[in-house]
């Protein structure tokens, strides 16, 4: 019945469960954002960085 009680693999799953959840944030947000990036999109990102160069 000690395998209950051992405890020493629960650090490790713990840390593939924050990695995994800041993974799934991260494509959340990749995919949130991906119309601001294309060509085609009516947001423009190279237009935006100029005007922020400019007025810098």
């Amino acid at each position: 019945m000690n395998v209950f009680t051992d405890e020493y693999g629960q650090g490790a799953a713990e840390y593939i469960l924050l990695f995994g959840g800041v993974i799934v944030i991260a494509i959340a947000a990749l995919l949130i954002y991906r119309a601001y990036f294309t060509n085609n999109s009516v947001f423009k990102a190279s237009s935006d960085i100029s005007n922020v160069r400019t007025s810098v």
